[in-house]
């Protein structure tokens, strides 16, 4: 399977669309496809799931009681945030209005690879929160493999 790793600039144009950067789009055709899911958790930032990765994920949660908390919160949010999609023979997708515009997905965005999926952030935005939420010694404490 393909690995995301690293940051790369991009730019989301006035259609709305998204052209997955080089190095991350060659890790989509390596392992994946073509078949993504688009959503978001909280409506900051957005995320490009291979739809394999997602289906993993939606059969992990398929294994909690719907009585779980957070469980439907989640399914909601993922759900109104998301839509399945086909990356194009360039690497474009359209990112759904309604996370654009909670998301802040207008011009010049960061993209992070986070190991199985895409995460793109409004370049102001992210540099922002990693101001606001530094990395500290507490988090490095929680990483045992390091």
């Amino acid at each position: 399977m393909g690995e995301f790793r690293g940051s790369a600039p991009a730019k989301i144009d006035d259609r709305g669309r998204f052209k997955v950067p080089t190095g991350f789009f060659r890790a989509f055709e390596a392992g994946y496809g073509p078949e993504v899911f688009v959503t978001s958790f909280r409506g900051d930032c957005t995320h490009i799931y291979p739809l394999e990765v997602w289906d993993d994920i939606e059969k992990q949660l398929a294994r909690l009681p719907r009585t779980a908390s957070g469980k439907r919160r989640f399914l909601e949010r993922v759900s109104y945030f998301g839509q399945e999609g086909r990356l194009d023979s360039q690497g474009r997708i359209v990112i759904p209005p309604i996370l654009r515009d909670n998301a802040g997905m207008a011009g010049e965005v960061v993209v992070l690879g986070l190991q199985d999926h895409l995460e793109i952030w409004n370049r102001e935005r992210f540099e922002m929160r990693m101001k606001d939420e530094p990395l500290t010694d507490d988090d490095l404490d929680g990483l045992t493999l390091l």
